[in-house]
């Protein structure tokens, strides 16, 4: 598939078969996600995938919606603040190099012709507590994984020209 297709061809998917996730799959969505640059390759940031039956459903209960109990896998990014790079203003690069690891992960998913959804809405410190996560790391994304059960809703954005300005 060309990259431009795969970006056109990911959409938030919120209804999942109960298809298991290919081996071959998940191996390569692994893969890309280890590829994602991240400031000074520090990398603070673990990728969780919940397959575990109990364990996914009280995590999918921490979440606002019934949809990611649904899918076969459920995904936690657990970020690690005190190990990301600081500029020198006190920016920390955690969230953006955890935000880059999540595209990566949600590109592949699309080119395996899977589903996810990134989920922002869900309870961190309950989310935390069921995977027994601690301080200084954090619960700080939730993504379902597996086929869509009903095709995605139509590719709608604001015009380019609202979101990108060229400067000469």
């Amino acid at each position: 598939m060309d990259f431009y297709e795969v970006i056109k061809k990911r959409r938030s998917i919120r209804s999942y078969k109960s298809d298991p996730i290919p081996d071959e799959s998940l191996a390569r969505i692994i893969t890309a996600v280890n590829a994602a640059p991240t400031a000074c390759n520090l990398q603070p940031f673990v990728f969780k995938l919940v397959k575990n039956r109990e364990l996914k459903a009280a995590l999918a209960a921490t979440c606002r919606q019934d949809f990611p109990a649904e899918a076969p896998a459920l995904l936690a990014v657990i970020v690690n603040q005190s190990e990301a790079w600081k500029r020198d203003d006190g920016f920390n690069s955690a969230d953006t190099d955890m935000a880059i690891a999540m595209e990566h992960f949600q590109l592949a998913a699309a080119e395996e012709g899977l589903g996810s959804c990134w989920i922002c809405a869900f309870n961190a410190l309950k989310a935390a507590e069921v995977l027994q996560i601690k301080s200084p790391c954090c619960v700080a994304a939730l993504a379902p994984l597996g086929y869509p059960a009903a095709p995605p809703r139509p590719f709608v954005r604001k015009a380019e020209s609202q979101i990108f300005e060229v400067i000469d």
